[in-house]
C-alpha cells in the first residue's frame, strides 16, 4: 500500500529533519512544480520552521503553505548573498506569492566618449562597457533628449557617429545652427574642444556656477569690445544653461545625490515613485506599480521594491525611502557589496532630505489615484466588451493582430496585448514573415502564419493554460476572408474556445461605420456613439501604429545595410577601412584582388576571402 504523500504543514515538517542553521534561498512550488514563493534566511531551519507551524499565519501566507507540494534549497556563505540570490530568482521566477516589480526596463544616461580626440555626447541605454564617462541615470528618453538639446547649444559638443564624422569634407546643418563646433573639418582646435568637453562634465556633476561665472564675464567683455555677435552666442549659451537646470524642477541645496523612493498603498494596490537627484539636479521621477497579493504589508512591499529595483542597476550612494525596511542594515550591506562603495539607506524625518520623500511620496499618491480611475474605467469597458458580444465574461487578455507590407515587401505581422490595466506594452510581439510558402502580399496566409506561430508556441510552452499568456479574445484586422482564415488555424490546433472578433472599416470605410466578424454568426455593428466602440477603435489604432513602426523600423533597417554586414570576419574597423578606402560597398564588391590587399589593416588572406566572398556570389 503507497504512502499518502506529505502536503503543506506536514512537508515542510518534514523538510525541517534536513536543514541545518546555514544562511540561504528557499522556494516553494505547487504540485506542477511552479514556484509559488521564493524567499531568503539567516537561519533556514528557524526560517522555515516557522512555515510548520499550523497557527498564525495570514490568509495569504496559509493559502500558500496548503498548496507546497515540494521545496528546494540552496545555502549560501552569507544572509548577504542569500538577499541578492532571493532578489534575483524572484525577477527570474515571478513566484505567485511574491511582490512583483512589473516594470524591469532600464534607464537612459548621458555618455561623453573617452576614446576619441574629439568625444562624442550622446543617449545611452544599457550597459557601461565602453571607454567612456556616464551621467545619469534619467528617469525618462525625453528628459536625456531635453537635456542634450540644451548641451548642444551651450558646448557645442558633437553628436554624430565616427563613420560620420570621419568622413565628412563640409560642416553638416548642426554647425549652421550653433549646435556643434564642427571639429570634424578643423573649425575648432583639439584643445578648444577638450576644454568644452571638460566643462560640459563639470555641469553634468552639478558644478555649474563657475562656468555661468566665466560666460557671463567673457559675454560683458564681448559686449564692451563691440563684438556683439559673440556676445550674443555667449547669451545663448548661458541661457541653455539655465534652461536645463530650470526644466529639471526641485534642484536640491544639501542633498547632491540620492534616489529618492516613495510608496503609497491604497485598496490592495500601490505606487512606488522614484525620483534621481544627481550632481544637485533632479534627472526625473519614474512610476512603478508592484504586483500585490492581499494582506501585504508596506514593509514588506518596499523591501521587496528596493532589492528587485537594484538587482540590476547601480544605487545612489544616499537611497532616502518614505517607509522603513524589514532589514535596512542588511540591505544597505547587500547594496554596498554590489556597488562597490557606501551606500546609506535612510527615513529622514527633517529637512531637505525630508521634503524630497514628500515630494515624492505626494506624486505617489496622485499617480495611484489617477491609476485606479484609469483601471475602473478600463473595467466598466471590458464589461461592456463582453455584454455587446456575448462573451462568458470581461477578457482578463485581449489580443488584436495586424500585417503590415508594401506589396509584399518587408512583411511584418504585430500583435497589441490590452487588458484590466490598459495596454501592455511588454507584450507586444512582432512577426517577421518568414514561410516560403506564405505568398507575398497575401494577407490572409500571412494572418494564418502569425496565427499559427503563436498558438503553437503557446501549446509548447503552457498546454494546460496555466500562465496569463493565453488569450481570452482575439481581435483580428479584417472582415469575412481573415476570419476564416484564422478560424481554420484555430481548429486545426484545437484551440476553438478562444474567442475571435474580426474587425472591417464596414460603409465607405468611414471611422464609426466599423463592422464586426464572428466566425458562424451574422455580422454586427455598435452603436455609433458607444463608449464600447470607442474603445475598439483606441485598440486597433494602437496595434495599426505598431505595426506601422514595426514595418517602417525594417525597412530603414534593409536600406542602411550593405554587402559588407555579412562578410564572415570583417568587423567594424575593417569596414570602415575598405569603405574610407573605395568609399562605397558596390566599389569593394567590384575591386580588383590587388586594390583589396593594398587596404590599410586588411591582409592578403582577408583580401582574397573578400575578392572570392563576391565574385562566388556573382
Amino acid at each position: 500500500m503507497s504512502e499518502t504523500p506529505l502536503i503543506g504543514h506536514a512537508l515542510i515538517a518534514d523538510y525541517l529533519k534536513r536543514l541545518d542553521g546555514s544562511p540561504g534561498v528557499y522556494r516553494m512550488l505547487d504540485g506542477e512544480s511552479r514556484v509559488l514563493y521564493v524567499g531568503k534566511a539567516k537561519n533556514l531551519r528557524a526560517r522555515v520552521s516557522n512555515y510548520a507551524r499550523e497557527g498564525g499565519h495570514s490568509v495569504r501566507i496559509d493559502r500558500m503553505i496548503r498548496e507546497t507540494r515540494a521545496m528546494m534549497f540552496l545555502t549560501t556563505k552569507t544572509e548577504v548573498e542569500a538577499l541578492l540570490l532571493e532578489q534575483n530568482l524572484i525577477k527570474q521566477l515571478k513566484p505567485h506569492y511574491n511582490v512583483l516589480l512589473r516594470d524591469d526596463k532600464s534607464f537612459p544616461n548621458i555618455r561623453i566618449s573617452r576614446d576619441h580626440a574629439f568625444p562624442q555626447i550622446a543617449k545611452h541605454r544599457g550597459a557601461r562597457n565602453e571607454k567612456a564617462d556616464y551621467f545619469g541615470p534619467f528617469a525618462s528618453a525625453g528628459a536625456v533628449n531635453r537635456t542634450l538639446n540644451q548641451l548642444q547649444k551651450a558646448f557645442q559638443l558633437r553628436v554624430c557617429e565616427d563613420s560620420s564624422f570621419n568622413n565628412r569634407s563640409r560642416p553638416c546643418l548642426l554647425h549652421q545652427i550653433k549646435r556643434c563646433s564642427a571639429p570634424c573639418v578643423g573649425k575648432i582646435s583639439a584643445a578648444d574642444y577638450a576644454a568644452e568637453v571638460a566643462e560640459a562634465k563639470l555641469f553634468l556633476q552639478g558644478r555649474s556656477a563657475a562656468i555661468q561665472e566665466r560666460l557671463g564675464a567673457e559675454m560683458a567683455a564681448a559686449s564692451e569690445a563691440m563684438e556683439f555677435e559673440r556676445a550674443a552666442a555667449l547669451r545663448d549659451r548661458i541661457r541653455a544653461l539655465t534652461a536645463v537646470q530650470t526644466s529639471q524642477g526641485i534642484n536640491p541645496r544639501t542633498v547632491p545625490e540620492a534616489d529618492v523612493i516613495a510608496l503609497h498603498m491604497e485598496h490592495g494596490q500601490a505606487c512606488v515613485q522614484v525620483f534621481f537627484i544627481r550632481a544637485n539636479q533632479n534627472w526625473g521621477n519614474h512610476d512603478f506599480y508592484p504586483k500585490l497579493n492581499e494582506e501585504t504589508d508596506a514593509g514588506e512591499v518596499m523591501q521587496a521594491f528596493v532589492g528587485q529595483f537594484y538587482a540590476n542597476r547601480d544605487p545612489a550612494r544616499v537611497v532616502l525611502l518614505s517607509q522603513g525596511l524589514d532589514d535596512p542594515d542588511l540591505m544597505a550591506q547587500a547594496l554596498s557589496e554590489k556597488a562597490g562603495r557606501k551606500i546609506e539607506i535612510a527615513v529622514p524625518q527633517r529637512g531637505e532630505r525630508a521634503e524630497l520623500v514628500e515630494g515624492a511620496l505626494r506624486n505617489a499618491r496622485e499617480s495611484l489615484g489617477r491609476r485606479m480611475s484609469e483601471t475602473a474605467t478600463q473595467r466598466r469597458l471590458l464589461d461592456g466588451l463582453a455584454e455587446a458580444f456575448d462573451l462568458d465574461g470581461p477578457p482578463r487578455r485581449i489580443e488584436l493582430y495586424d500585417n503590415s507590407h508594401i506589396q509584399g515587401a518587408h512583411a511584418i505581422g504585430a500583435m497589441v496585448v490590452a487588458g484590466p490595466e490598459g495596454f501592455e506594452k511588454n507584450q507586444y510581439r512582432k512577426f517577421n514573415i518568414k514561410d516560403p510558402n506564405t505568398t507575398p502580399g497575401d494577407d490572409f496566409a500571412m494572418m494564418r502564419e502569425v496565427l499559427t506561430r503563436r498558438f503553437q508556441r503557446l501549446l509548447r510552452e503552457d498546454p494546460d493554460r496555466q500562465t496569463a499568456e493565453w488569450p481570452d479574445l482575439l481581435f483580428i484586422d479584417g472582415g469575412a476572408g481573415q476570419v476564416s482564415a484564422v478560424h481554420g488555424v484555430l481548429v486545426e490546433l484545437g484551440v476553438e474556445d478562444v474567442a475571435m472578433i474580426g474587425i472591417a472599416k464596414g460603409e465607405d470605410r468611414d471611422l464609426g461605420k466599423e463592422e464586426f466578424y464572428r466566425h458562424g454568426r451574422p455580422v454586427m455593428a455598435l452603436r455609433h456613439n458607444d463608449p464600447v466602440l470607442y474603445f475598439i477603435q483606441r485598440m486597433r489604432d494602437e496595434v495599426h501604429r505598431f505595426a506601422i513602426g514595426t514595418h517602417r523600423a525594417k525597412r530603414s533597417k534593409a536600406f542602411t545595410t550593405n554587402a559588407l554586414d555579412e562578410l564572415p570576419g570583417v568587423g567594424p574597423a575593417r569596414k570602415r577601412a575598405l569603405l574610407q578606402h573605395f568609399g562605397s560597398a558596390k566599389d569593394v564588391s567590384n575591386a580588383h584582388l590587388e586594390d583589396l590587399k593594398a587596404v590599410p589593416g586588411i591582409s592578403d588572406a582577408m583580401a582574397e576571402k573578400i575578392y572570392n566572398y563576391f565574385h562566388a556570389k556573382g
